[in-house]
């Protein structure tokens, strides 16, 4: 079956770096669509960054500039590299995957298969 296993998340302070992997397993990898998603306490779940099948890649706003997403097709392994974290960066991190291409690259109702996420603090 289909799994989605993310790992690398910590405490950082401001201004650190991290680097999320998500291990993929179970399914076709370089025909899906893949993407991170984060949600905050509180707050609803929203998309950090998408790469398709075929390589393009879209980015939410507030991550563009700071945040990279790749994806490793011999590994089956998605990556979020993460750099100039700030504290509204806190969250838990999901990595999600789609088989096909989506309309809409950073909407959760795109995604039918999710990882159990990891959490990232980041302190002022």
């Amino acid at each position: 079956q289909v799994q989605l296993v993310e790992s690398g998340g910590d405490s950082v302070q401001a201004g650190g770096s991290l680097r999320l992997s998500c291990a993929a397993s179970g399914f076709t990898y370089s025909t899906y669509s893949l993407a991170w998603f984060r949600q905050a306490p509180g707050k609803k779940r929203e998309g950090v960054a998408a790469v398709g099948a075929d390589g393009r890649t879209v980015y939410a706003d507030f991550v563009k500039g700071r945040f990279t997403i790749s994806s490793d097709n011999a590994e089956d392994r998605l990556y979020l590299q993460m750099n100039s974290l700030n504290p509204e960066d806190t969250a838990t991190y999901y990595c999600a995957a789609y088989p096909g291409p989506v309309v809409n690259a950073l909407a959760s109702w795109e995604y039918n298969y999710w990882g159990q996420g990891t959490q990232v603090i980041v302190s002022p």
